[in-house]
């Protein structure tokens, strides 16, 4: 059984940044793509990134491209997504979530991934 935990949300500037990291125990990051996915009040839970197993390809949407990267740190069995000149609309509970195979390509779609942390918030305001 996989169990993920996030940390690092909180309240920050518009144009701040925040590092969320997710740690993951009962199977390395070597078999487990992992995704970041958040849901804003009221709206659809949205895909943000995304990194293989290989950890070779990652994927972003296009409303952080350029903004965000996901990364990861083996050692710690921990993925992190770097947050920078965040945006109001950045707003919300941030989800990990990871499964085996996922190849990372085209939409981040939460159908492709079995387990999930339990999120944490994010808020960018002034």
């Amino acid at each position: 059984q996989v169990h993920l935990v996030e940390s690092g949300g909180g309240l920050v500037q518009p144009g701040g940044s925040l590092r969320l990291a997710c740690a993951a125990s009962g199977l390395s990051l070597d078999f487990l793509a992992v995704a970041w996915f958040r849901q804003a009040p009221g709206k659809k839970r949205e895909g943000v990134s995304c990194m293989t197993s290989s950890g070779s390809s990652t994927n972003y949407a296009d409303s952080v491209k350029g903004r965000f990267t996901i990364s990861r740190d083996i050692a710690k069995n921990t993925v992190y997504l770097q947050m920078n000149s965040l945006k109001p609309e950045d707003t919300g509970v941030y989800y990990c979530a990871a499964d085996v195979g996922v190849r990372c390509w085209g939409d981040v779609k939460s159908d492709d991934y079995d387990y999930w942390g339990q999120g944490t918030q994010v808020t960018v305001s002034s």
